[in-house]
């Protein structure tokens, strides 16, 4: 990616966060898709410490929506023609940031790498246990299925989320 698009990016995403910031929800994921002409927009939004069950609506997604495209209306470098698609985050919630994980912790995630993470996997489900370090030693520690434990270093992780089964559905509710 060229570095005046990826500055543009990264203020466009600065920019969202001010405006979800101001509403009091936060930005869990910004993905640009579609054509430099008419480019795709999909947030996933939160309520900050949101639990499950208990995160936005409908209503939520609109009024965002609604308010976001004030402010995108007049960006110079977003042509007119874009779509703006605003969600929450789903049941298998991304985990991007350093707070995603800490608010993970104890919950059953899946982490994909851009090489071999661990055990020569490049994916990996287990219990997230931790996030340590800061920086480029950012690592998190994760109990997989076997019972054994891995370090995964944060920089070498592509995509983590939630793991969210079906089967577990019903044990998670009270009686």
């Amino acid at each position: 990616m060229a570095q005046r698009e990826r500055r543009v990016d990264e203020e466009l995403e600065r920019t969202v966060e001010a405006v979800l910031d101001g509403l009091g929800y936060e930005l869990v994921e910004l993905d640009k898709a579609g054509q430099r002409a008419r480019p795709i927009l999909r947030l996933r939004i939160d309520r900050p410490g949101s639990e499950p069950g208990r995160g936005v609506t409908v209503d939520d997604c609109a009024r965002v929506s609604r308010e976001l495209e004030k402010v995108l209306d007049t960006w110079e470098d977003l042509p007119s023609g874009y779509l703006l698609e605003v969600s929450s985050p789903g049941v298998e919630r991304p985990l991007r940031k350093r707070r995603d994980f800490e608010r993970a912790v104890g919950r059953e995630i899946a982490v994909r790498g851009y090489e071999p993470l661990a055990q020569g996997a490049k994916r990996l489900e287990g219990v997230l246990l931790g996030i340590e370090g800061s920086g480029v030693a950012e690592r998190l520690r994760v109990k997989l299925r076997d019972e054994s434990e891995v370090e995964v270093l944060c920089s070498a992780i592509a995509k983590a989320n939630l793991v969210f089964r079906w089967d577990e559905l019903g044990k998670t509710r009270e009686p």
